[in-house]
């Protein structure tokens, strides 16, 4: 959906200039995304503005020149990107989500992962919020977990995304909340994911190396979750009674050292150097939850849900730049 607009244009052939007016189509519905310099935020702006929305792209440390540089945690900052732009719909992705590193650095973990939501909450009047969280708000003890099953965080990152939740839901009832299992996609360096992380350790070949077999995941691509924002986005402009919590997540279930064989299987690499660990890692900071496998029936009965893109095909599209021959394409597309 675009709307008409007028735009002169000149128009040069041999012997003659003219001056004419081009009918030009714009996107009428606009689409802001925090975070959009991160993993997941790269794939949600890629998908609104794929398909027809006038989107902007927040980051900060790694904002490029495409991108607005907005530090969330300035209440003036964010007010001002938000009543210049006036988004239709803003999508929230930017958190701390590395669990160790938020048991390492709780403040500025708490700042992001909760005061900016109350912050960009009480700016969001009128505009639908969608909020990235995560299955790590559940205990993972007795999956799976619907969307209205009470939470119980095991670590601090899981409590910080619950209590972003919270901020959300407190400031803007309109809003909704979108919990997500582990995410991999298009990455800038393999270690900005926890799926793609196994790269190196497939690589590596000759020697053995031991990879968790024990905690159960539901490793999740990024493209697809965008597609599943875009239609939550486009849905709630028709009709505003869309809110409240949803759950998506891909179907293949995989402990880290069977993502690491079928890592190795898409890109007929040898395994038998992967050993699998069947006692829970120690040394970790964070603990995690054992299987939070999320039940995700809200958005398939709404008729949201998209397929999940197969983890062998996806995985091939996310890590085929980081092939040992094909290392000069990173420096083109990354």
């Amino acid at each position: 959906m675009s709307i008409r607009d007028k735009e002169l244009k000149i128009h040069f052939k041999p012997g003659h200039v003219e001056l004419v007016q081009d009918e030009v189509y714009t996107p009428y519905r606009r689409v802001l995304v925090t975070g959009a310099t991160g993993l997941l935020g790269r794939a949600v702006y890629k998908e609104f503005k794929n398909n027809d929305w006038d989107a902007l792209g927040t980051g900060y440390n790694r904002a490029r020149p495409c991108f607005l540089k907005c530090n969330l945690l300035d209440e003036d900052a964010v007010r001002g990107a938000i009543q210049g732009f006036q988004p239709h719909v803003i999508v929230h992705c930017a958190a701390e989500r590395r669990p160790d590193v938020v048991e390492r650095h709780t403040e500025a973990a708490m700042n992001l992962n909760v005061h900016a939501c109350a912050s960009l909450a009480k700016e969001a009047a009128g505009i639908f919020l969608i909020y990235i969280s995560t299955d790590y708000v559940f205990d993972g003890r007795n999956p799976p977990y619907g969307e209205n099953d009470a939470p119980n965080p095991l670590n601090l990152y899981g409590k910080s995304k619950l209590e972003g939740e919270r901020e959300i839901l407190r400031h803007c009832p309109g809003a909704a909340v979108l919990r997500v299992p582990i995410l991999f996609g298009e990455v800038e360096k393999v270690e900005e994911s926890a799926v793609t992380v196994l790269w190196d350790r497939v690589q590596e070949g000759a020697e053995s190396c031991t990879i968790d077999h024990c905690q159960q995941r539901f490793p999740t691509y990024t493209n697809d979750v965008a597609r599943v924002c875009r239609n939550m986005a486009e849905r709630a402009l028709q009709d505003p009674s869309l809110r409240g919590i949803f759950h998506y997540s891909a179907k293949e279930q995989m402990t880290k050292y069977e993502i690491a064989c079928a890592i190795a299987d898409a890109f007929n690499l040898p395994s038998s150097h992967l050993i699998p660990m069947t006692e829970q890692p120690a040394g970790a900071a964070a603990q995690r939850p054992q299987n939070a496998q999320l039940e995700c029936s809200r958005l398939e009965l709404l008729g949201l849900s998209v397929e999940p893109t197969p983890f062998k095909t996806a995985i091939r599209d996310s890590l085929w730049p980081f092939q040992h021959d094909k290392h000069w394409r990173q420096t083109v597309f990354h």
